[in-house]
């Protein structure tokens, strides 16, 4: 009886010491994916931010050039942000805005969107999505050109009623076989807009829009 029960006991401390160390796998696997993820997302908004506003359209430096955007449900954010101002002989010509569209088909899909100081699109590139691969993925530039029909835009153009898919009397193109991720997108960068509209004054002199007075307040 006696072996018996330190079998069991035995049986039972392997498995604990088993458990534990497969819980500390997987916590420590999960950690550093997560790491990576985040390393490959900045790295994608480092390309995306010259793409949107080339270097040849500001003098200073833009990667450093940053503010801090509190959450807002116009831009999507649910935690502190980070923006960015580019300047020509210190003047603005543009903010690059974080945004997340949380409509997506397969999840978050996460942009940057620069506008004018006049509130017109200066482009829109996505950093991080989970798309179906072949439908929703063309949102992405080295996919297809849809991303970039946004350019030029503002609230004026479309009309704000007009921002939206064709197929539900919208301006802009969905794709064949997937509407939801082009819809999302679509809502996002059309509520950016609003966003810079309500803190224009604020984004273009590189103050955090939540401790300056709107425009309109």
């Amino acid at each position: 009886m006696a072996a018996i029960t330190h079998s069991i006991l035995r049986s039972a401390l392997g498995l604990g010491l088993f458990a534990v160390f497969t819980a500390g796998t997987i916590a420590v696997t999960q950690v550093v994916t997560e790491e990576r993820i985040e390393q490959q997302v900045r790295k994608a908004e480092a390309a995306a931010l010259f793409e949107i506003i080339p270097e040849a359209m500001h003098d200073n430096d833009l990667l450093s050039s940053t503010l801090t955007l509190s959450p807002d449900p116009l831009l999507g954010i649910r935690e502190p942000a980070q923006a960015w101002l580019a300047k020509q002989d210190d003047e603005p010509v543009g903010v690059i805005l974080p945004v997340v569209a949380h409509n997506g088909y397969s999840g978050d899909i996460r942009l940057l969107v620069g506008v004018a100081p006049d509130g017109e699109v200066l482009g829109v590139r996505v950093t991080s999505h989970r798309e179906t691969p072949g439908l929703g993925d063309k949102i992405e530039l080295k996919k297809s050109d849809w991303i970039t029909t946004f350019e030029g835009k503002s609230l004026g153009d479309p009309e704000p009623d007009n921002w939206a898919v064709k197929k539900d009397g919208g301006a802009f193109d969905q794709f064949t076989g997937a509407t939801i991720t082009p819809r999302a997108v679509v809502g996002a960068v059309r509520d950016a807009l609003r966003y810079f509209e309500d803190n224009r004054q604020a984004l273009l002199a590189g103050n955090t829009p939540d401790t300056a007075p709107r425009q309109g307040d």
